[in-house]
């Protein structure tokens, strides 16, 4: 048995926005371990629509408070997708963070979690483009495009590469999966309904990333 506290750092996708469960993939994560007999802690801290500058904000003193050295840990990012969007607002008119700038955040964010454990770095998915833009909020919006995703997605997987912690592309891996593309198209385009969590949840579960967590 593995006894483990796990903070998943992110953002909605992390949260779980659209799952009519409530459980977004980390809890579902978490359920399919204790049911194998390990002892695990699960603290979802993902935030609707942050960005790696949002995250970098808050994300050491979140994990601080949970990841004590007494207990065996670890983090999963899973950050970036809200980095590529193109924002229209009356502050922006450009990618919420570019490439540049998101990579390096990321990377010292990366590089520091490694106090608390093993780091996991999840990718960002696809997207529905014909659901975009997003407009909920006043005066601000969001336009979401597999293009610039991909973008994201390769530098992300190259600089994890580089730094030596586990990826996860699941950008490839959902790009052509009807699954994935019915839970988007039964959600808003972006975020999946229950189903695409079941997805994740079975996709991360299965890389061996998090299963060295439990099974080396």
């Amino acid at each position: 048995m593995v006894q483990i506290r796990i903070g998943f750092v992110g953002d909605s996708i992390t949260h779980g926005t659209g799952d009519e469960t409530l459980l977004g993939w980390p809890y579902r994560l978490g359920q399919a371990e204790v049911g194998r007999g390990h002892d695990v802690t699960v603290y979802n801290l993902g935030i609707r629509a942050d960005t790696s500058e949002l995250v970098a904000s808050r994300w050491l003193a979140e994990c601080r408070a949970r990841l004590i050295p007494a207990f065996d840990s670890a983090t999963v990012f899973a950050i970036g997708i809200n980095d590529s969007a193109h924002e229209k607002s009356a502050e922006r008119d450009d990618r919420r963070v570019n490439l540049e700038r998101s990579v390096r955040i990321i990377t010292e964010m990366l590089t520091q979690a490694r106090e608390f454990g093993p780091v996991l770095w999840v990718g960002p998915t696809p997207v529905v483009e014909s659901f975009m833009p997003i407009d909920r909020i006043p005066g601000v919006i969001y336009d979401f495009r597999n293009d610039a995703i991909d973008v994201y997605n390769r530098a992300y997987k190259e600089k994890a590469a580089e730094l030596d912690i586990p990826y996860l592309d699941l950008f490839t891996a959902f790009s052509e999966n009807s699954v994935w593309a019915e839970s988007l198209n039964a959600s808003d385009g972006l975020h999946p309904n229950a189903s695409g969590y079941d997805l994740m949840a079975e996709t991360i579960g299965a890389w061996s990333g998090w299963r060295n967590l439990f099974d080396s």
